[in-house]
């Protein structure tokens, strides 16, 4: 019941015309611009779908450039899931809720202005519509205080299942970044140059 409750509200927050099924979640992970890596969370009906959560390596971002990183991973994302689409009209496949296919109904941003522009940009461009984008804003406990949606702050109350639910999406988009982070870094400290030679493991 708190589930339902929660998406209620959060629809009834930022107006939605439509049910509000599946959510997605983004967030960027470096170390001073090393070994970028960007993170998807998934969400359907108010829960994690973990089997939907995918991670994604940066190849065209050297440094720590975040909005540039979030650009190529959204392409990435969206341009995957309309080609997608396409073979499973050709084949006579359903969309299913844990593919890329599918597509949200919104995307909440780990970050304000420049990266919901970002997003709107990259759906705009790939002639994606009906997919809400709000930026999550934090308070000074790094918790999502307001949603901004069309260049307007939506203030979230702290008892409100919606605010429960938020955090839980912001907590989890930034464990799964930072876990996909850590393992490549563990693996970069661990290299050895007999790892390089031909036939050498």
């Amino acid at each position: 019941r708190k589930t339902v409750r929660a998406i209620d509200e959060l629809q009834q927050l930022i107006g939605l015309p439509a049910a509000l099924h599946r959510i997605e979640s983004y967030d960027i992970s470096n170390t001073s611009g090393a070994l970028n890596v960007g993170s998807m969370v998934v969400y359907i009906d108010g829960r994690p779908r973990s089997n939907a959560y995918r991670k994604f390596r940066i190849h065209s971002v050297q440094g720590p450039d975040d909005y540039a990183s979030m650009r190529e991973m959204l392409t990435r994302r969206f341009r995957h899931g309309l080609r997608e689409r396409e073979e499973n009209r050709e084949s006579g496949r359903a969309d299913t809720q844990g593919s890329f296919s599918f597509l949200p109904e919104l995307v909440l941003m780990d970050g304000g202005k420049g990266q919901v522009g970002i997003c709107e940009e990259v759906l705009e461009e790939l002639g994606i519509c009906g997919v809400t984008v709000c930026g999550m804003i934090k308070d000074e406990r790094h918790r999502t205080r307001a949603l901004l949606y069309r260049n307007e702050e939506l203030p979230i109350r702290e008892n409100s299942e919606a605010f429960k639910l938020l955090t839980r999406i912001q907590d989890e988009v930034h464990r799964f970044a930072i876990e996909y982070h850590r393992s490549l870094r563990t693996k970069k400290q661990i290299h050895s140059l007999l790892d390089d030679i031909p036939g050498i493991g």
